[in-house]
């Protein structure tokens, strides 16, 4: 399809979506209690299925998250806590994990949680071919593989490991994963096959129109923990009655649709129109800095790249805070380590990072015997922030002497060079990841087995594997701190910046809070009857 013409067709969609959420808010009641009312959201796509970390997607992720919990979930700081368990105990080998269930708690059709509900959940998804994403993390081809799954009493779930890891409860924990979510059996049919979630969260499904909208309704049993909220555990209220997450792909639709009262939120707009949204009376916006990752990538097996010293000319040819502070109009600030700004394991060393130096950039240059030969650099449209950062970066580095040429491509085929390893350098973006050792092991590694891998290091693929059976968190803090000092010197890319995530909404909605991994939660979120 002509890429013009599907602009306007979405944009077109959009505004016959937005005119929908229109009459379906006008006959919403307001009551101070949340009954009745409809908080409606924006999504960019329709979600891909129902079932926890199946066929998914992020949004299929984000809506999902209001339904269905598991053992453990991410903390605010991307920790791990108790969720549907009140403690977990590991043993002194880390093959064993024991799971103590809280009390209380009701899946959304009235059975109460028992301790074989949650091992008939994982023997579902650890069934060869189940199409869960995170199986091959259990079933021995990943980190571990899990043994066994038993239930010594109704209390009580014992997991056995065949090998220790670091990372067992940050995987279960994971948002692709669907949060490992423990679902009722009714949720599948007779026949085995999926219906729809009946799991334990606030919200319960209610209706799926495909292509126009996914709604979910207040569960009146639902068994809240007592803290605060903290993440995807902690306390959780449905304060609204109803969800409605709203498809409209177009981002000028959605914009329309959030100024004319269409809808209530508004997910990541981009950063031009948070600073519009800005100055609106009607609208507020929710920023939080993320752990999506912005980078330059160099192939370190490029005739002209190759050499360390051509590579770090480059990076000392860069204003790194600069490139950070332009595109993202403000909204992030510079980070050149591969662990995320937010993240537990941000220390003073990962801080630590390139300072542009023209005249010293120029010395490696000459060192290296660079005479103007030109570097392609590839980045697309579809991420307005990689253009914008591939653009700045040719203008620094012609500063010092450095020819580089941009390729913009489609970012399809951006990906397949990228998974081939065929370019010279490109302007790329990360998804979250919420422990430093995967956001060290998705650009570590051979790339002769892994093309895609940017960093092709003995040193750091050892100390990747060590962080991740180390349970010694200092064990851990030193070795990423190394990897680091060592990928600054090497330079097989230099990070820009962790992105960051706004969520706009209108003026009576209340309560919503962003958060590192930018997963949008409408728990303890309320509509003032006033607005």
């Amino acid at each position: 399809m002509n890429p013009h013409l599907s602009r306007s067709l979405f944009a077109l969609r959009g505004a016959a979506l937005s005119l929908l959420c229109l009459a379906a808010g006008a006959v919403q009641a307001q009551g101070g209690t949340g009954a009745g009312q409809t908080l409606r959201i924006q999504i960019n796509s329709d979600i891909r299925s129902t079932d926890p970390g199946g066929n998914r997607d992020d949004n299929t992720d984000n809506v999902l998250a209001h339904v269905v919990e598991g053992l453990v979930a991410l903390r605010e700081d991307t920790s791990v806590g108790p969720m549907l368990a009140s403690k977990v105990d590991t043993s002194a080998d880390g093959l064993t994990y024991t799971f103590t269930l809280r009390d209380g708690v009701k899946f959304q059709n009235g059975a109460t949680l028992a301790a074989d509900d949650v091992v008939w959940s994982w023997q579902r998804y650890l069934k060869p071919g189940s199409g869960w994403r995170c199986l091959s993390e259990f079933d021995g081809k990943g980190m571990t593989k899990i043994l066994s799954v038993e239930a010594p009493n109704p209390k009580t779930v014992v997991f056995k490991l065949e090998r220790p890891t670091a990372l067992f409860l940050t995987t279960m924990a994971r948002p692709d994963c669907g949060s490992s979510g423990v679902v009722q059996r009714s949720s599948v049919g007779a026949d085995g096959q999926w219906k729809e979630p009946v799991g334990t969260g606030p919200y319960k499904f209610k209706d799926w129109k495909r292509g126009q909208y996914i709604e979910l309704t207040r569960f009146d049993g639902y068994s809240s923990r007592s803290e605060p909220r903290d993440g995807f555990t902690g306390g959780k209220k449905a304060e609204i009655e109803n969800l409605r997450f709203v498809i409209i792909p177009d981002s000028a639709a959605a914009k329309a649709a959030l100024y004319s009262g269409g809808i209530d939120a508004f997910v990541s707009p981009s950063p031009s129109d948070v600073i519009e949204m800005r100055g609106r009376s009607d609208v507020t916006v929710d920023t939080t800095p993320v752990m999506t990752m912005v980078a330059l990538l160099m192939q370190t097996q490029d005739p002209v790249l190759k050499d360390a010293r051509l590579r770090r000319a480059l990076a000392l040819a860069l204003d790194t805070p600069e490139i950070a502070r332009t595109v993202t109009e403000g909204l992030s600030k510079v980070n050149n380590s591969v662990v995320p700004s937010t993240s537990p394991f941000y220390d003073a060393t990962q801080a630590t990072g390139f300072k542009r130096d023209l005249p010293a950039a120029k010395k490696l240059l000459a060192e290296a015997g660079y005479r103007g030969q030109p570097i392609k650099l590839i980045a697309n449209k579809r991420y307005e922030a990689l253009y914008s950062a591939a653009v700045l970066v040719q203008a620094m580095a012609s500063e010092a002497g450095i020819n580089i040429e941009l390729e913009v491509l489609d970012w399809a085929t951006q990906l397949d060079r990228y998974t081939k390893g065929q370019y010279q350098s490109m302007a790329f973006i990360y998804s979250a990841r919420i422990d430093p050792s995967l956001n060290y092991e998705m650009v570590t590694g051979d790339k002769a087995s892994q093309p895609r891998k940017v960093w092709d290091s003995p040193y750091a693929q050892t100390r990747v594997a060590e962080s991740m059976t180390s349970q010694d968190k200092a064990r851990r803090q030193m070795l990423f701190d190394e990897m680091h000092k060592q990928m600054l010197q090497d330079v097989p890319m230099v990070v820009l910046f962790n992105a960051s995530d706004a969520t706009a909404l209108r003026k009576n909605v209340l309560g919503f809070k962003g958060w590192a991994p930018a997963k949008p939660r409408f728990w303890n979120v309320r509509l003032d009857a006033r607005g």
